[in-house]
């Protein structure tokens, strides 16, 4: 698809290997991201920092791919977890995200030789216990003691399945869990969580996102790798600097997606991202909050008051003013020899626009896979 075939071929153990004084970044650096329910959709440590709309008056504006992904998915769903901000009940399906990422992260703080299947194994009962104390009702997802065993061999699957894919031992990674942030021209800010980021001893920069599903097909792969360019964008106004590799670990059936971007696709990306915000705010402005159906309706939460399942909303609740959009000095994109095109008008219908509406050349329009986007925190 697209550019996909761009991607060179680096080994898998290239970037991060010669980079010292690896460390945990981010909010709580060290801790999990809580897994509770709301904002649902969230990846570990989003949740803490919802990345979304602002809701509060003085908030600067602020989006996350989560966020994001929700709103090109369905309106109504973005609204439900922005702006009502309903609870969401957990669900195995996400707390097993949110463990095998915590092991992950944490399988770095150990010395280099004991990076190994048998450490990350090891680690599943306790930091399982660590995210019950954190949130009880994950306690309750398991009827008995062999169901929850089944759950835990799943992950200790995912984990094995990881080490298929690259060599531990070989990486210092520089950030996990880093949390990053940039302010567009328009002053919207991005904001999200990176799995991890390894850097060379040259500068150049790997990002890594762990998925816990399975590689979509070829055809449906733009969903996640505009997510990956949303986190290159912010590493490229903050770093002046476009990441030499996007690679998405698929731990459910042990796939790498690699994409190398060049500055072309994160400009086209921001005027996504410009475009997206624009038709945010005008939901906002009418209350226009539309529903759209598609095979992920199944996994969602709030089918007893949508629409497309005979529901009817709650009413919309009094919002402050929204933020206004202020332009920081200096907040601009990288130059480039040819200027980029103008970002399009927005449409003149209130409603919101289908995905093919958003997406810039070379990106179709798709749904999401389930465990990305419909399924609570930590799904990915």
């Amino acid at each position: 698809m697209g550019n996909t075939n761009k991607a060179q071929p680096l080994g898998t153990q290239t970037l991060g290997a010669q980079v010292p004084g690896a460390q945990a970044s981010g909010p709580a650096a060290g801790q999990a991201a809580p897994v509770g329910p709301a904002p649902a959709g969230t990846g570990p440590g989003e949740a803490a920092s919802a990345g979304t709309a602002a809701a509060d008056a003085g908030a600067r504006p602020s989006l996350s791919p989560s966020r994001a992904g929700d709103f090109l998915t369905c309106p109504l769903l973005y609204r439900f977890r922005v702006i009502d901000r309903l609870p969401e009940p957990p669900s195995a399906v996400a707390a097993r995200g949110t463990l095998v990422h915590a092991v992950l992260e944490r399988l770095f703080d150990e010395p280099s030789a004991r990076r190994t299947p048998e450490t990350a194994r090891a680690m599943l009962e306790p930091q399982w216990e660590r995210l019950i104390a954190e949130e009880p009702d994950l306690a309750g997802l398991f009827s008995d003691d062999e169901e929850r065993s089944a759950w835990l061999a799943g992950a200790s699957d995912m984990l094995d399945r990881y080490f298929t894919l690259e060599d531990p031992t070989r990486l210092e990674p520089r950030h996990r869990e880093h949390a990053v942030e940039a302010v567009l021209e328009s002053g919207l800010l991005l904001r999200g969580y990176i799995d991890r980021m390894d850097v060379r001893a040259d500068g150049e920069i790997r990002i890594v996102d762990y998925k816990t599903g399975t590689a979509p097909r070829e055809e449906f792969e733009a969903r996640a790798l505009f997510q990956m360019k949303f986190y290159a964008v912010v590493l490229w106004l903050t770093q002046q600097r476009v990441p030499r590799l996007l690679q998405l670990m698929y731990l459910g059936n042990g796939e790498i997606v690699r994409y190398a971007p060049d500055e072309s696709d994160l400009r086209a990306t921001v005027r996504k991202i410009e475009a997206l915000w624009r038709a945010i705010e005008r939901a906002r402005a009418t209350g226009d909050w539309r529903h759209r159906q598609s095979r992920l309706c199944e996994w969602c939460a709030h089918q007893s008051i949508c629409p497309a399942f005979g529901g009817t909303p709650p009413p919309l609740p009094e919002l402050p003013a929204a933020p206004a959009a202020v332009r920081p000095a200096g907040a601009t994109m990288p130059a480039q020899a040819n200027a980029s095109s103008p970002a399009p008008p927005p449409p003149a219908s209130p409603s919101a626009p289908s995905p093919a509406e958003l997406s810039p050349p070379g990106i179709p329009a798709q749904p999401a896979a389930p465990d990305e986007v419909a399924a609570p925190p930590a799904s990915r």
